[in-house]
């Protein structure tokens, strides 16, 4: 189960009721009125788990590393964003509030501490390739670009700023292309969000991708990014970095849990949408699309872009049944899964989003780990034999 008992959870955090409820009031510990007795409350499972792994906050160093590994303490330092408060930060800035006016430009040029201008003239680094065909276009043509950029593009250490900075603009560029296809006449001079919404037919709808692009830009040290910062570590070219990144987003853990997610919309269809989260439950599956461990109180990325969005069903009901039922509210996979559905755009449209959008984000953390010049290497926990 997602809650659990007082009972249940001061056995696993082996403290004092008193130091169960001072976590609550500090926002460690989510908390909810028990439906069977109002006078009592259930503790959210992740979140006293997530403490009883702190041993009451005297931990080793091992312990300290491996819990980093798992949504734990920070384990690098990063200017770009954070989680904090509820929000989404971008250098300091409210991302949801930059989304209200900013593009994808803007914000790369925030990150990337450069001039927007720079980021809008990125040209195409593999447009002549069979790979950014009109023909070839989405996932496999995004790895395909990327791949043939870091086969041949130099080291990413010991290089000018301006120099990187102009290389990661047109791998943006390269990205888009590949996968929304080339640009018709002077498409290319187009936002973003205007080459998206024109490549997918729905040009009345570029307002709410252009706010899901800014919203997707980055979200602090996600496993894709991590795999970026770790590949560039190694000193190796800003597009390997980015085909790093892209690669980990594939999994359905990142990146495709929209897609698992429309196996719950399925389900609900068949057989109603509280029956579909009960038995999605039951199996012992965490609720695909919603709840995210950096917001207690729901993801603000989702909430900044659902209240641009209709009402749609099973959506609505799937999203009361999750909350009634575990207690969680939906996070951005949510999101651009009923922006999918409500703007009519492709079924790879979530992912392709995710995608281009944290490009941006991801080439802000190669450019802040070249700066850095320090090779990221962990150190493993041995369980083998002695």
């Amino acid at each position: 189960m997602v809650w659990m008992t007082a009972v249940e959870a001061l056995a696993v955090l082996d403290v004092r009721p008193q130091t169960l409820y001072a976590n609550v009031s500090r926002g460690k510990i989510r908390a909810k009125p028990d439906g069977d007795d109002p006078r009592r409350s259930l503790y959210h499972r992740d979140d006293v788990l997530r403490m009883a792994r702190r041993s009451n906050g005297r931990r080793k160093v091992e312990a300290v590393s491996a819990q980093a590994m798992q949504y734990g303490d920070p384990v690098l330092s990063s200017s770009l964003s954070t989680a904090a408060g509820g929000r989404l930060l971008y250098r300091g800035q409210d991302a949801a509030a930059l989304a209200e006016t900013a593009s994808l430009e803007d914000v790369a040029a925030l990150l990337w501490e450069c001039d927007a201008a720079l980021v809008r003239l990125g040209v195409p680094l593999a447009a002549a390739d069979p790979a950014t065909s009109a023909a070839a276009t989405g996932r496999g043509a995004g790895l395909t670009a990327l791949a043939l950029c870091a086969a041949a593009d130099p080291p990413s250490l010991g290089r000018a700023a301006a120099t990187l900075h102009t290389e990661a603009a047109d791998l943006l560029a390269t990205l888009v292309q590949a996968m929304a296809g080339p640009p018709d006449g002077g498409d290319i001079k187009l936002p973003v969000s205007a080459r998206l919404a024109r490549a997918w037919g729905c040009e009345a709808s570029e307002d709410l991708i252009r706010r899901t692009l800014v919203l997707l830009a980055d979200h602090e040290l996600n496993a894709s990014t991590f795999a970026t910062r770790v590949a560039i570590s190694t000193g190796a070219a800003l597009s390997a970095g980015v085909l790093a990144g892209f690669a980990t987003l594939t999994g359905p853990l990142h990146g495709g849990a929209s897609a698992e997610f429309a196996q719950l919309r399925t389900l609900a269809e068949q057989i109603g949408p509280d029956d579909a989260v009960r038995q999605w439950l039951a199996s012992g599956r965490p609720l695909p699309a919603f709840g995210h461990p950096l917001y207690a109180e729901g993801d603000p990325r989702a909430r900044a872009l659902l209240k641009w969005l209709p009402q749609l069903q099973p959506y609505q009901a799937l999203a009361v049944a999750a909350e009634a039922q575990a207690g969680e509210l939906p996070n951005i996979d949510f999101a651009l899964s009923l922006l999918t559905a409500a703007c009519g755009l492709p079924q790879e449209a979530p992912f392709i989003l995710f995608a281009v959008g944290r490009c941006v984000g991801w080439l802000a953390h190669a450019l802040e780990q070249v700066q850095a010049n320090r090779l990221i290497r962990p150190r493993a926990s041995y369980t083998g034999p002695a």
